[in-house]
């Protein structure tokens, strides 16, 4: 099942609707998605090397602009359902509280979280539920989802055709480790 699913992306990869695909992925994955749009966007790269920088800007783009929309459901539901819970938990302390502490260090929470495999989208909903200025928010974007997915971009532009048949060879190997960096993301989340 497997290796049909990635001979399934790998021909989806080179589809004349690809890079549209990639957009709608990235951009639901920055606010609700579980998947990452690394899974198309791969693929995408090692089919069309000569591409991989368009790809990685529609990618980020794409990304950024989800991210906008999770920055606005963390802002929009905290404050009609969660701040007047927390009030008559009487919480609402407590959450002023962690909503100064997120924001000190909330530059570093997006850009390590746009860099690494940590649910980005976890980031975008908190800095919006916790008030954090938007312009730091959007900037840090920019800059943590462009690294990521540039980096990635010229690596596999530069070694694709190593890289690609390192992963056919070692599918099962390849998939667990990125199932394991998932996971460790969540596991990451759990004990901040």
């Amino acid at each position: 099942m497997l290796r049909r699913l990635y001979d399934w992306t790998m021909s989806m990869a080179d589809h004349p609707n690809a890079l549209w695909v990639l957009a709608a992925v990235a951009f639901i994955e920055s606010s609700v998605f579980p998947i990452p749009p690394d899974v198309l966007m791969i693929p995408m790269i090692l089919a069309r090397p000569s591409r991989a920088f368009l790809i990685a800007f529609v990618c980020t783009a794409a990304s950024v602009a989800g991210g906008m929309l999770g920055y606005a459901i963390g802002a929009f539901f905290y404050d009609s359902i969660g701040e007047p819970i927390l009030s008559s938990l009487g919480k609402a302390d407590e959450m002023a509280a962690f909503n100064e502490k997120f924001n000190g260090v909330g530059f570093w929470a997006v850009l390590i979280a746009g860099i690494t495999p940590f649910p980005y989208k976890v980031i975008t909903i908190m800095s919006g539920w916790t008030g954090m200025p938007f312009v730091t928010f959007m900037v840090t974007s920019v800059i943590a989802r462009g690294i990521r997915f540039f980096v990635v971009a010229a690596l596999l532009r530069a070694f694709g055709a190593p890289v690609r048949d390192f992963i056919e060879k070692r599918l099962g190997l390849v998939f667990t480790a990125f199932v394991a960096l998932l996971v460790g993301g969540f596991v990451l989340l759990k004990y901040l």
